[in-house]
């Protein structure tokens, strides 16, 4: 019987609590320190008005919360965004120096 010894996620031992990036948790006390400062300086007038406050957090903690097979929605727009504005036509260049010639003569 071959059994093998495969840890589950290596990468979970560098991160935060098991979830966070370094960057993820400053993002995040960023985005709840601007709610606090615009709670205390905003007025709460109107639905309207608690919503535009309260969206600095709601849109960092959106971006943070943990998905399947990524990291967070942050690296899914990250990666999103590099694919788009990077080359999409890739060269095929062989495995030798000889289907170099062959590529060639067959345009």
């Amino acid at each position: 019987m071959n059994t093998y010894l495969i840890p589950a996620n290596t990468k979970k031992g560098t991160l935060i609590l098991g979830i966070f990036r370094p960057f993820d948790l400053i993002l995040f006390g960023a985005g709840v320190l601007i709610t606090l400062i615009l709670l205390l300086i905003m007025p709460m007038g109107s639905t309207g008005q608690v919503i535009l406050v309260i969206l600095p957090a709601a849109i960092v903690t959106f971006l943070i919360v943990p998905v399947p097979h990524y990291h967070n929605i942050l690296t899914i727009i990250v990666e999103g965004y590099t694919f788009f504005t990077n080359r999409q036509k890739y060269i095929w260049k062989g495995w030798c120096v000889k289907d170099v010639k062959d590529v060639k003569a067959s345009k």
